[in-house]
């Protein structure tokens, strides 16, 4: 494999690019070599943990498969893809399709099949749970993009155990699949949705919706002081100011020079007559690049957003001549909800 001897352990392997950038590598925290660079871009790890996505240049034809800590290769050109990159491990599991049914399974780290190819559409997995589509059918919007209609989704688990069938949610993503509880009879948690399981149980889970709304109202908006806004932002707060663009300020600062006005805009959120919306999204790996960072986002620098979501309130303008909408951006971090990004359309920011 022109490697040096793998080995498995607990020693996260950091890639590296060969002197004239073309080919990835990976280097142990001690600098060692562990796979001399021959690794062609679509290897999208950054990191390596487990088990990673590769693609290799050899004699002119490409060979994609998944590589294991300890050298062993499986599903050979089997590369899950999506939106141009291959799948990225996930608590010890990533994805593959086979390449004659294009049905998805999943692999553990040991490169074992821990969920058959047998699925339409799988979710990456997330506490040890994977949301799963079976049955659908393959549907072309274009030359370049595909769904699926129709089909029947699952909840199993990373062993293809089957928790709960017709998990039908409007947008899964919007779970919080780490604050599972399981109980005889339904939560009454207002934040909570409640799912019969195969076992007599129901599942419940959290809502990230429900329960933003529902802190914003409680928490945050009943008391706009200085101190609790304090309390509820993030270390440092990133905010757009022109000419110089994102600029990032430890939180004490950024809300001492802005108050009033960050307390005004919030205030609006009191009103009925305010025209505002939540949307759902991931930290921005491109504004949000340094080290405090890290934790929210996975071994390929994507956002964590399954797990770590962020709430964008954005504001509309209450003068019809004013088309500029206010943004507030809130990270759902280990300690909660925190305000880690602002952006004001009348750029009155310092």
């Amino acid at each position: 494999m022109n490697c040096s001897v793998f080995a498995q352990n607990n020693d996260t392997w950091i890639s590296f690019w060969d002197k004239d950038t073309t080919h990835i590598g990976f280097k142990d925290q001690n600098g060692n070599i562990k796979i001399t660079p021959k690794f062609t871009r679509i290897t999208s790890a950054h990191k390596f943990d487990a088990i990673i996505a590769v693609s290799e240049d050899i004699k002119g034809s490409w060979k994609s498969y998944y590589l294991t800590k300890a050298g062993r290769i499986v599903g050979l050109d089997s590369l899950y893809i999506f939106d141009n990159g291959p799948d990225c491990e996930n608590e010890g599991f990533i994805r593959f399709r086979d390449p004659k049914t294009y049905k998805m399974g999943m692999f553990n780290s040991e490169g074992k099949v821990a969920i058959p190819a047998a699925y339409s559409n799988l979710t990456k997995a997330r506490n040890g749970m994977v949301v799963a589509l079976k049955g659908a059918i393959k549907k072309k919007f274009d030359d370049e993009h595909f769904g699926w209609t129709g089909g029947k989704e699952f909840l199993i688990d990373t062993n293809n155990k089957i928790l709960i069938e017709n998990f039908e949610y409007e947008n899964d993503f919007d779970l919080n699949f780490y604050s599972v509880q399981k109980s005889k009879n339904p939560s009454k948690d207002p934040t909570r949705e409640n799912f019969p399981g195969i076992n007599g149980q129901y599942y419940s889970f959290i809502d990230y919706d429900k329960e933003f709304k529902l802190w914003i109202k409680n928490t945050l908006l009943s008391d706009l002081s200085k101190e609790n806004l304090l309390t509820n932002s993030f270390e440092k707060i990133t905010y757009w100011k022109n000419p110089n663009g994102w600029i990032n300020e430890p939180k004490a600062k950024f809300i001492d020079q802005n108050y009033k006005i960050l307390k005004m805009k919030l205030q609006e959120l009191n009103s009925e007559k305010t025209d505002y919306f939540i949307s759902t999204d991931g930290l921005n790996q491109f504004i949000f690049e340094a080290k405090e960072y890290e934790e929210y986002f996975n071994n390929c620098n994507e956002s964590k957003e399954w797990q770590y979501p962020v709430k964008n309130i954005v504001i509309t303008s209450k003068d019809n001549e004013d088309f500029g909408q206010d943004h507030f951006e809130f990270l759902r971090t280990e300690n909660g909800y925190k305000l880690i990004s602002v952006s004001i359309s009348e750029d009155t920011l310092k």
